[in-house]
């Protein structure tokens, strides 16, 4: 960062905090308005049980995306927030520091700020888009019987809305992505934020990102564009892929071939017996099978997650 770079007229600093735990107690040092996206962004001081303090770039609304801009040690004075916050508000790349992460706050083990929580629409200022345009977000919703409200995840029902919207399982949305990440890294740091909170209630969001870990199955998107890289090459076809594996048919004349629509199956590629759209999960044993026995490569090649 630059320190004498004059800051844009977007820029709007708050007052100087005085020395004394009470300024301590009143996080906010500015704001800005980010370049690329002209939302309002505020700095925030976050204190650490050490002594330290984190100096936080988060987006105003909707309340999320926290980033760390500096780390201040326990014997810096309380008037160097300010000026890391002035230095960075004057810097023409502001905003491209690493997010703050579950471990950051795990250490501190303080009481996530108000204005750092996720919000009862929101765990962060974009949501996830899917290739038809449906938006995905963590939203804090209420439950069936009125109690504590609850995070979880939803899936607009019509493209590039957000107003209508249907609750769904982590499990869902990575299906549906076909990717385990951002939607896991969100959960998590959803999780790390509202942790140490009685509200919203973390305990099913918790159970999803649990289950998602220790499930047998897993994402087959990696295994079926390896199948189709080495088809495209012309290096083996589907007939040899599933024979490799043990799985062959025969015609009427006794000729033996792979059986291909157990294979297709299994990539993801047709839908199973009585399903209408092709799975994306393929279970780990299986996903083994093919890629060792039927492709002559590692697991490794085509893990995801």
């Amino acid at each position: 960062m630059s320190a004498t770079t004059a800051p844009d007229r977007h820029v709007r600093k708050a007052p100087a905090p005085h020395a004394t735990a009470n300024a301590r107690r009143a996080p906010r040092l500015g704001s800005y308005l980010a370049s690329d996206s002209g939302q309002t962004r505020e700095i925030v001081s976050l204190p650490r049980p050490d002594g330290s303090t984190f100096i936080v770039d988060y987006l105003a609304r909707p309340l999320g995306d926290p980033r760390v801009v500096a780390h201040l040690a326990p014997d810096e004075p309380p008037e160097n927030a300010r000026i890391v916050s002035e230095m960075y508000l004057a810097d023409d790349t502001r905003g491209r520091c690493r997010p703050l992460t579950p471990d950051d706050l795990q250490r501190t083990r303080l009481p996530v700020p108000a204005h750092l929580r996720v919000d009862d629409t929101a765990s962060r200022p974009a949501p996830l888009r899917d290739a038809e345009g449906h938006l995905y977000r963590i939203r804090a919703l209420a439950t069936e019987d009125g109690s504590v409200p609850e995070l979880r995840w939803t899936r607009s029902r019509d493209p590039g809305g957000e107003e209508d919207f249907d609750v769904l399982t982590l499990r869902d949305v990575v299906a549906r992505l076909e990717d385990y990440e951002p939607a896991r890294t969100i959960t998590t740091d959803a999780l790390a934020l509202h942790g140490e909170q009685p509200c919203p209630s973390v305990h099913r969001l918790r159970a999803e990102l649990d289950r998602l870990s220790d499930s047998a199955t897993v994402l087959n998107r990696g295994l079926r564009e390896l199948v189709e890289r080495k088809i495209a090459r012309g290096e083996l076809t589907m007939s040899q892929i599933a024979m490799r594996c043990g799985r062959t048919r025969s015609d009427c004349r006794g000729n033996l071939a792979g059986e291909t629509s157990w294979l297709a199956r299994r990539l993801g590629q047709i839908p199973d017996s009585g399903q209408q759209a092709p799975t994306p999960w393929v279970h780990t044993d299986v996903l083994a099978l093919i890629v060792r026995d039927g492709l002559g490569a590692s697991p490794h090649e085509v893990e995801l997650g």
